[in-house]
């Protein structure tokens, strides 16, 4: 059997000439996530990650077996 678990992080555009700011702000965050999750037994299965306005939606889909 798996148990599935859903992790969302949501990130802001802000005026700047770097357009890389929401990766280069996101980065550290999401590999907190991928550790956090990888010490309690899960693995990331998938990811997705959408736009809406001024805002970034990033996806991370863990499992593990139960």
């Amino acid at each position: 059997m798996k148990e599935y678990k859903l992790e969302s992080l949501i990130y802001y555009s802000k005026m700047t000439l770097d357009k890389e700011h929401i990766i280069k702000n996101s980065s550290k965050d999401i590999q907190e996530k991928l550790d956090e999750y990888a010490k309690n037994g899960y693995r990331l299965v998938s990811t997705d990650a959408t736009d809406f306005g001024f805002a970034v939606y990033f996806y991370l889909y863990f499992e593990r077996d139960v």
